[in-house]
């Protein structure tokens, strides 16, 4: 199948090329118009408890969003700062859409700052102003606080927050993809020896960049689609379109060796493109997987990720086949042009492995649960403008309202009554949370101007800003039996609702993730033991993972080297993010590197010897590809918003500790271990897998091979590099080979000296 794609992507290179250059024509003219469609996108399903609160108090006693100028540096009873807060004041009042303006000189609002040199000023805007005429008035507003006569005088806000987020994250996107564009084609010249062959996978980064752009444009009209979706969404596609471009063309590289140009493409696209696809298919599936949670943030990541992996694939099994078609008498074998990019990192780690599988297993099982360790403490939270760079103006006047009128406070928790104050119960009800909850409430206020019938409290919670107070005060609230219906909400029990929501649906969408991955690995092994294998080990990766980011975020370990200031805790998104995206970067490199060693085990079924040739082979393109890879992800640290950080510099970690611990230690030596259990499937299952297995050519018959000493599978501690080992290549008449049955491997016993050199045998190239 994938042979005749190879061939017909040949013959038709032009076309192919063409409609991908109208995809990237199409994504630079209308997909700039997605950033016009960009949208706030909430956590929490529109059925959560708090939700539903929230929209109740909203139509009951609808409040618009809040602009908070905090002024500094000046005694505030100096009389040419009264005058200066005045004239703003009055000016802001005569605005249309502003409903109303307090500060310390001429309303109940006005606030001193614990230094008594600091005073805010607060103008509520009209609740049903439209969002463009909301943030136009917002910008005047800001734009008139500004002019007070103070020393310093910072302009926050919820909704400016917000903005602040979504031009932030804008600004990441443009500045991590030009870093990680320009890296990768540095790195991927000195991987390839020449620009023609480091530039196609680059340029199908850049057709997957641009498709993403029209992919989302195009969901953007389905659901909402979040600056923070746009940044992950395009993290993931430009790491996958190298990813598997890098694959094809490596392995093209090899096939040269070989074959004339024409025969090495499809034999490229033959071999390799079927892993590409699997991959492809594994990573879409376990990413729509992800709507099982329902949240509507996680939902746009889901369904805007699904789409542009598949996006990705398709590039990579069309695209690139069709510039390797043109191009394919510029591109230099393997090992030949001006660079070559050799390493036996993971070939030399697979033979200490196997050397040891017992001892190495258990010390990287043992390993990986100490760095998972501190997640047993992680505090998963919303974040806030604590997730903005100091730098930034909105995060600035939040820091100085904690610091200097909240005393660090939470924000308040609020119960919606639905029942008057006036009643006897409503009111026992308020001194049963004064007398039971005292140790977590700080102030308990009975909200004005609510309509008969209702009462809203607003409870102010003990504690630092997202720490565990806030939240246990949530749930002890909601435990509390009450004669009349409440409900609570705020920004703590959005927190507890998101974690319940997770908590419950967790198990649906791990089995999705499960499925998919015995599925895929089934289909390509022909074993059910690898994928359940593969589960465990993609399982380490992750909580390893989040272990490190607990001590990077959350503990602070990385304020320095990555420039952010931590605020205690891990957005609520990153561990179902990174969930899904380990384990789908991770079925990259175990199809990689388990296509290779099925092809070595189906030509001669040792296991340990298997293990160690397909290492050997694939290693070099696993070590390649994730050096991009984590090239794409560091672009994306140098940005500004944490919660886009600790996708980067989870992502980073997990294809680290992936590729080198699991895939070049734990991988072998459990697969040593294993033997030839690797390979068990029940009966029943035998005829449906689709690996296939190379036999020797039609009307050729395989050349014998001396027998070896010892039993049909090699003894770990036996294993010695391919190097033992001499092939002879027999030449094919017409350039019609059959690997199988034009190898003739003679094996040489290991002694006690170097490995020797194998001039007669081609280099090992990549996957």
């Amino acid at each position: 199948m994938f042979a005749k794609l190879g061939l017909l992507m040949h013959r038709h290179r032009w076309s192919v090329i063409g409609v991908w250059l109208a995809v990237t024509v199409a994504g630079a003219v209308f997909g700039g118009g997605l950033f016009d469609r960009l949208a706030t996108t909430s956590t929490n399903r529109a059925d959560s408890e708090s939700a539903i609160a929230q929209q109740r108090i909203d139509e009951l006693a609808p409040e618009g969003s809040m602009v908070i100028a905090v002024i500094e540096g000046k005694d505030v009873y100096d009389p040419g700062l009264n005058a200066s807060v005045t004239k703003a004041s009055q000016e802001i009042k005569g605005m249309a859409g502003v409903k109303e303006v307090n500060d310390l000189y001429n309303g109940p609002g006005g606030q001193i700052g614990a230094d008594n040199l600091s005073s805010t000023v607060r103008v509520e805007l009209d609740p049903k102003l439209s969002q463009d005429a909301r943030e136009r008035l917002e910008d005047k507003v800001k734009a008139r606080l500004k002019l007070i006569e103070a020393p310093k005088v910072t302009v926050g806000g919820t909704k400016i927050a917000e903005r602040a987020f979504g031009e932030q994250s804008v600004h990441d996107l443009a500045i991590g993809e030009s870093i990680a564009l320009v890296a990768l084609l540095v790195v991927l010249v000195l991987i390839f020896g020449g620009v023609i062959a480091a530039g196609l996978p680059l340029a199908v980064a850049l057709v997957g960049v641009s498709g993403s752009l029209l992919l989302l444009l195009g969901l953007s009209y389905a659901t909402k689609v979040s600056e923070y979706s746009l940044n992950v969404v395009t993290l993931l596609g430009i790491g996958l379109a190298v990813d598997y471009s890098l694959l094809i063309v490596a392995r093209f590289r090899e096939e040269r060796l070989l074959h004339e140009p024409t025969e090495a493409l499809v034999e490229a696209v033959a071999r390799s493109g079927r892993a590409v696809a699997i991959s492809g298919i594994a990573v879409a599936a376990t990413l729509a997987g992800l709507t099982v949670f329902a949240e509507p943030l996680l939902a746009a990541v889901a369904l805007g990720g699904a789409a542009v992996v598949v996006l990705a694939t398709v590039a990579a099994l069309t695209l690139v086949p069709a510039l390797l078609s043109l191009a394919k008498d510029r591109i230099p074998a393997a090992g030949e042009g001006r660079f070559s990019f050799k390493t036996d990192l993971l070939a030399r780690l697979a033979a200490k492995a196997q050397q040891s599988p017992g001892p190495v297993a258990l010390g990287v099982v043992v390993g990986l649960l100490v760095l998972a360790a501190p997640l047993l403490g992680a505090n998963f939270a919303n974040s806030d403008a604590r997730a903005l760079p100091h730098s930034n103006e909105a995060r600035q006047a939040y820091d100085a309202l904690q610091e200097k009128f909240n005393n660090d406070h939470p924000e308040d928790v609020v119960v919606l009554v639905q029942a008057g104050p006036e009643r006897a119960d409503v009111r026992m009800f308020m001194n049963q949370i004064n007398n039971q909850l005292n140790a977590q409430v700080f102030r308990q206020e009975v909200r004005p101007d609510v309509p008969k019938g209702w009462t809203v409290l607003d409870l102010t919670p003990k504690g630092e800003v997202g720490g565990q107070e806030s939240v246990e005060l949530v749930r002890k609230l909601r435990a509390m039996q009450t004669p009349f219906p409440k409900w609570v909400t705020g920004p703590s029990a959005e927190v507890v609702d998101y974690q319940d929501s997770l908590a419950r649906r967790l198990p649906v969408a791990a089995l999705i993730v499960l499925v998919v991955t015995m599925v895929v690995l089934f289909m390509l092994t022909g074993s059910v033991v690898i994928p359940l294998k593969a589960v465990l080990m993609n399982l380490l990766t992750l909580i390893a993972t989040l272990g490190v980011l607990v001590v990077v975020f959350q503990w602070g370990w990385g304020q320095l080297p990555l420039f952010f200031d931590s605020w205690g805790g891990i957005d609520l998104t990153t561990p179902v993010l990174l969930f899904v995206f380990i384990f789908g970067l991770s079925m990259d490199y175990e199809v990689f590197l388990l296509a290779r060693i099925k092809e070595e085990y189906d030509r001669r079924p040792d296991t340990n010897r298997a293990v160690l040739r397909g290492i050997t082979k694939s290693g070099p393109v696993v070590t390649a590809a994730a050096i991009c890879i984590v090239i794409v992800f560091l672009g994306f640290t140098v940005g500004g918003l944490v919660a886009v950080k600790e996708i980067g510099v989870g992502m980073t970690v997990a294809v680290i500790i992936d590729v080198t611990v699991v895939r070049g230690l734990l991988l072998p030596a459990l697969m040593t271990m294993l033997d030839s259990w690797n390979w068990w499937a029940p009966k029943f299952l035998s005829g449906l897998s689709t690996a296939p297995a190379v036999a020797a050519a039609p009307g050729k018959k395989k050349p014998a091979k001396p027998k070896a000493p010892a039993a049909a599978s090699t003894p770990a501690a036996a294993v010695t590099p391919p190097a033992e080992e001499l092939t002879v290549e027999v030449p094919a008449l017409a350039r019609q080979r059959t690997p199988a049955a034009e190898e003739l491997t003679v094996e040489v016993p290991a002694l006690d000296r170097k490995p020797a050199e194998e001039p007669t045998r081609p280099p090992s190239g990549n996957a």
